[in-house]
């Protein structure tokens, strides 16, 4: 049987995750080196961050209240990575900044590079939710 809690802590992980591998795409389409398709683009990555942040801490909590102290350390490894947040978001803010200096190659990078990680967590939050809820044999 399928333990709530840990479906709960799967499912609020999965969310801010699946809507940035949804909406993020969609900066593909245009230049990035129109101002405000770029401050579009980091308050996107900035919302992301923040809503993430929030749900490992809860995701954190869940785990840690029914006792499952192995995901508590992955949990709060997601969350660890959650660091970069900082580092991100300021190359995204000296990169706007720094206006017009071919600022649209520059913040195509860090995009695909937000998209690329962002992929690769939820992959592994996806993949792991058998273990997680306990269905996994």
């Amino acid at each position: 049987m399928p333990n709530p809690a840990a479906l709960f802590a799967v499912v609020i992980l999965i969310l801010p995750m699946g809507y940035l591998l949804l909406a993020a795409p969609g900066f593909l389409f245009v230049k990035l080196d129109i101002l405000p398709v770029a401050r579009l683009l980091r308050m996107m990555f900035g919302a992301y961050f923040q809503v993430l942040t929030i749900t490992a801490i809860v995701g954190t909590l869940v785990f840690a209240v029914t006792g499952r102290w192995t995901f508590v350390i992955g949990i709060a490894v997601l969350a660890s990575t959650l660091m970069a947040r900082r580092w991100f978001l300021q190359r995204m803010d000296g990169e706007i900044d720094a206006w017009p200096a071919d600022v649209g190659r520059r913040l195509r990078r860090l995009h695909y590079g937000g998209m690329v990680c962002n992929a690769v967590q939820l992959a592994v939050v996806i993949v792991s939710a058998p273990y997680i809820m306990g269905t996994a044999t």
